[in-house]
């Protein structure tokens, strides 16, 4: 009688990767390359690259302007990427650098809204600002909110309304 094998097949998990899921890997790291590549020096030296890396970015600068070569290398790069262990924390890193300018706005729109509710409020406002900020100068502050009311009165051009946001943004934002 023949042995029979200890291991039973069900027992073995066999993951079948479709050929379409391959292709949007590699894809996303083609993507990631690109997106690495087309940051500035500086800006690349806030991520986590590897030595391989940036040396294929160094060279990726250089080739820019070639453009059969510069898209042979990007596949390079992706090649490169998809051996990498820390993709993710690449990409995240990534994606904070490449957020700032979204987070700045957000923050601007915020002092334009506390601007806005200054002039509209008044004093209510700006004693809720003081006790907020307690390095703000009350009476800047109202004497700055008056000017720009006055202004805005009158439809002269808005050089209150401008250092009201100015002085806000200064005492608001870190």
């Amino acid at each position: 009688m023949a042995k029979k094998p200890d291991h039973n097949i069900e027992d073995e998990e066999i993951i079948y990767v479709s050929k379409s899921e391959l292709k949007r890997d590699a894809q996303q790291y083609q993507q990631l390359g690109i997106d690495i590549a087309e940051l500035g020096k500086k800006q690349r030296e806030k991520l986590p690259l590897s030595n391989e890396l940036i040396e294929a970015m160094a060279l990726a600068d250089k080739i820019r302007g070639k453009h059969d070569a510069y898209r042979r290398h990007m596949n390079y790069i992706a090649k490169v990427l998809r051996t990498t262990d820390n993709v993710e924390q690449l990409q995240s890193a990534l994606d904070m650098l490449l957020n700032k300018n979204n987070q700045a706005e957000v923050l601007l729109g915020q002092v334009e809204r506390v601007r806005d509710e200054v002039l509209e409020r008044g004093d209510s406002k700006i004693n809720e600002l003081l006790e907020q900020h307690p390095s703000m100068e009350r009476q800047k502050l109202r004497q700055l909110v008056r000017q720009a009311n006055k202004e805005l009165k009158a439809e002269k051009p808005a050089k209150g309304y401008k250092e009201l946001f100015q002085y806000l943004k200064e005492a608001i934002l870190p």
